[in-house]
């Protein structure tokens, strides 16, 4: 992928690996447009690159989506490359105990974010991207897809369907002019989750560097890391991995 001149909309962008990737798309010369729910985020982005375009809005409701594809369309007409970055991490979801409404209320929201999203703004956008040069969909998923961390499973299983997802959409639109991307990242030292719980992740410039390397060069799957292995790893390996990763959680 040529990283110049494109016009690119990340949803979720405002802060942890959307923004290492906006920086980073904003340093090779194409213009950003990026997306998410909390206002002071976003304004903070701005505050640091003021050439950012910022739109407020929740993915997670079929609104939302529907409002941010008419308004980019609408406003920049040039748009070419849609980053499917938004997403949540609940930790320490017991599935075994007693839910009420508002507990599948939580998990929902964490679907919705996760995998209806992406789902629902790609088909919206395919339209308008075929129609663009060296257009692209780019939907960033997560090694616990692969291999899933039981404390956190609607998440391991969103990101399981988004890769699933993404595999299908490279094949039907592999005749288009519209590459389908899939980031896969490793524990990464954002806020996913809630501040502090990824320290010990890979720092978030590192793992965006190697991205954009590798985006750069063409790559369609983007792995890193934890994330390398699991995406390459037999279903032995893969049953390894889960029973050390998860020893701890029952």
């Amino acid at each position: 992928m040529d990283l110049a001149s494109n016009t690119v909309l990340i949803t979720g962008g405002a802060s942890g690996i959307g923004f290492a990737l906006a920086e980073r798309f904003i340093q090779a010369g194409s213009a950003v447009i990026v997306c998410g729910r909390r206002e002071d985020a976003l304004r903070a982005a701005k505050d640091r690159h003021r050439e950012i375009e910022i739109r407020v809005c929740d993915v997670e409701t079929a609104a939302g989506r529907l409002g941010l594809h008419q308004w980019a369309v609408a406003e920049f007409p040039r748009l070419n490359v849609l980053v499917n970055n938004a997403g949540i991490q609940r930790r320490d979801v017991r599935l075994a105990d007693p839910a009420g409404d508002a507990e599948w209320e939580r998990s929902h929201q964490e679907i919705a974010i996760n995998f209806e999203a992406p789902v629902h703004l790609s088909r919206l956008f395919i339209p308008h991207l075929t129609k663009q040069k060296r257009a692209a969909i780019v939907n960033v998923t997560s090694g616990l897809g692969f291999a899933p961390l039981a404390a956190v499973p609607i998440y391991s299983a969103t990101k399981a369907a988004l890769h699933s997802f993404t595999l299908s959409l490279r094949n039907q639109l592999a005749e288009t002019p519209i590459q389908v991307v899939e980031v896969i990242p490793p524990a990464v030292n954002t806020d996913l989750g809630g501040a502090g719980l990824h320290t010990s992740g890979v720092p978030v410039d590192e793992f965006a560097d190697a991205v954009m390397r590798r985006m750069k060069d063409g790559d369609l799957e983007i792995a890193y890391g934890f994330a390398q292995q699991a995406s390459r790893a037999s279903r032995a390996e893969l049953d390894q991995m889960f029973s050390r990763m998860n020893q701890s959680s029952r």
